[in-house]
């Protein structure tokens, strides 16, 4: 099974059963890759949904993540610092090497800062990518 890292723009495009893109939450309810995540990770999710959506929805949304058996908690000891458009990305590329992802799914452009690096190499795909090409491979 894939370890995956979902940045939190992703995280808000899945959780919707109205999205285009909640094949991606469903998949991963179905236990079809790991989510990795760290406590960073989780908070910045929290932080997000409950401004965007509610408190409430967000509890129930990390509660539900940190009771999956397929999520991978992930201490990110070493701060690589790879993305300097946006510090606050690094998170997410310190959690991917730390747990050897396959992939960070993000929409986000600061992350093609990551084609520029050969080592350590961390690929990203967009999200659209991610639900047309790699999930129906799983």
């Amino acid at each position: 099974m894939k370890n995956i890292v979902l940045d939190t723009n992703c995280i808000m495009a899945s959780i919707s059963k109205k999205s285009d893109d909640y094949a991606i939450w469903r998949d991963f309810q179905l236990g079809k890759y790991n989510l990795c995540v760290t406590t960073e990770i989780l908070e910045e999710y929290e932080e997000i949904i409950a401004r965007t959506l509610t408190p409430e929805i967000a509890r129930t949304v990390i509660l539900y993540i940190l009771n999956r058996p397929n999520v991978l908690r992930v201490n990110a000891y070493y701060k690589f610092s790879l993305i300097t458009a946006d510090y606050d990305d690094n998170k997410f590329v310190d959690c991917a090497i730390a747990a050897n992802a396959s992939y960070i799914v993000t929409n986000d452009s600061h992350f093609n800062e990551l084609d520029k690096i050969g080592f350590p190499k961390v690929c990203h795909i967009g999200i659209e990518d991610f639900r047309q090409f790699v999930l129906p491979m799983y």
